[in-house]
């Protein structure tokens, strides 16, 4: 049983089930994820470490078979909400919620447009806002001083390491309060992986991060909780 005090709570998972084609993946889970923390999601290939990190974001909602019950409930304005009440629709959840994914997938577009588009498909048209919004999601990722003079060349010359940080600065351009993280480094060299890592704790100060990792030593240094997602059919 997760101690977490309930003030404290950012994210609350109660008996959540999901299935897809028919195959248990998530079986009851019920955990609580502490505000302002970095917890680590760990466990063997294919025990449904991404698949939970969907539930958090409704991302699995298009993929035919799937199903899932139980209830998610993340703490926004001070009060925990369902996130699959009706009322809660997903474009406000994933305004709240960010996720970057294990490869990094910029847009084939300039850096400056790959940032500013969760803006521009809010209806933003402010160019002036827009630009200030870039530039500072862009130095929270830790990328300003590398782009700034080349903010106009595409995004897909950018180097690997550079473009899951262009990832990560899309994702907080919207100011989300929780972020979910796929396997971030998996695909970046050593060097690479340590400038995210110190993104990642830098992060924490503001943002409630969950993160996917295969890493041990990785999660030794980043994480402040660790959830071992094959034990999760033991402790419901």
């Amino acid at each position: 049983m997760n101690t977490t005090q309930t003030g404290n709570i950012k994210i609350r998972v109660t008996n959540l089930t999901f299935s897809y084609k028919g195959r248990r993946i998530l079986d009851g889970i019920n955990e609580n994820f502490e505000e302002f923390a970095v917890t680590a999601i760990i466990g063997p290939s294919g025990v449904g470490k991404s698949t939970f990190l969907m539930t958090l974001n409704r991302l699995w909602e298009n993929i035919p078979e799937a199903q899932m019950s139980g209830k998610v409930e993340i703490r926004f304005n001070g009060g925990l909400r369902d996130i699959y009440e009706r009322s809660f629709s997903s474009s406000r959840l994933r305004k709240l919620v960010g996720t970057v994914f294990q490869k990094p997938n910029p847009l084939p577009m300039s850096i400056f447009r790959n940032v500013a588009f969760p803006l521009k498909l809010s209806g933003e048209k402010d160019k002036g806002l827009i630009a200030q919004k870039v530039e500072g999601a862009l130095r929270k990722a830790y990328l300003w001083d590398e782009v700034k003079d080349r903010l106009a060349q595409s995004a897909l010359a950018l180097s690997g390491g550079q473009q899951q940080r262009l990832c990560i600065a899309r994702s907080l351009i919207l100011e989300p309060e929780v972020l979910l993280l796929d396997e971030p480094t998996s695909s970046l060299d050593e060097k690479a992986a340590e400038v995210i890592e110190d993104l990642i704790l830098h992060l924490k100060e503001r943002i409630t991060i969950l993160a996917v990792s295969h890493y041990l030593d990785q999660v030794k240094r980043i994480a402040d909780r660790v959830v071992q997602v094959d034990l999760w059919q033991v402790r419901k």
